[in-house]
């Protein structure tokens, strides 16, 4: 009786990973960090996390340095984060709390511009800090030294944009 042949095994590259709306995940890497105690407010730290974002161009010329958009939770609404970003002619979309809402509604004022069809994308920042928390030293904060867990981020971080 004659052995049957196991056919070649055949590699395929395997395609992307594509997130719910069909565009790849490879947007979901960490554009930039900044590394502060945890008892910092996240809202305190925004301007100088989005300083430090660096984006290419499509064509020669320095990197570019000011977003088109910021997306944000309601934890961003502050008023000083929204005067910030006018200042730098960037859009924002980000929630308002109840509490400003009840606040501009008693003064008279306008409610701030509002897209909730892009208020959807927010959930690439939280893919991003998912892709990093499957890092267990990161998602536990193993390290205590602030040195050795900003070198894990970056680390972790390099190999999310390699692998993408």
């Amino acid at each position: 009786m004659a052995a049957a042949r196991r056919p070649a095994a055949v590699h395929r590259r395997q395609p992307r990973p594509r997130d719910d709306q069909g565009r790849p995940e490879e947007a979901h890497r960490p554009a930039a960090f900044l590394l502060t105690g945890g008892n910092r407010n996240d809202c305190s730290q925004a301007e100088a996390v989005i300083d430090a974002i660096r984006g290419a161009r499509s064509g020669p010329g320095r990197p570019r340095v000011r977003p088109d958009r910021v997306v944000a939770g309601k934890g961003y609404s502050a008023r000083s984060f929204r005067a910030y970003l006018r200042r730098r002619g960037t859009k924002a979309t980000i929630a308002e709390r109840v509490d400003q809402l009840a606040g501009r509604a008693r003064r008279g004022e306008r409610r701030c511009g509002f897209d909730k069809t892009v208020y959807r994308r927010r959930n690439v920042v939280e893919r991003c800090f998912h892709r990093l928390e499957q890092w267990r030293g990161i998602a536990t904060r193993y390290d205590k030294h602030p040195n050795r867990y900003q070198a894990a981020i970056t680390l972790a971080s390099t190999l999310i944009w390699l692998d993408t």
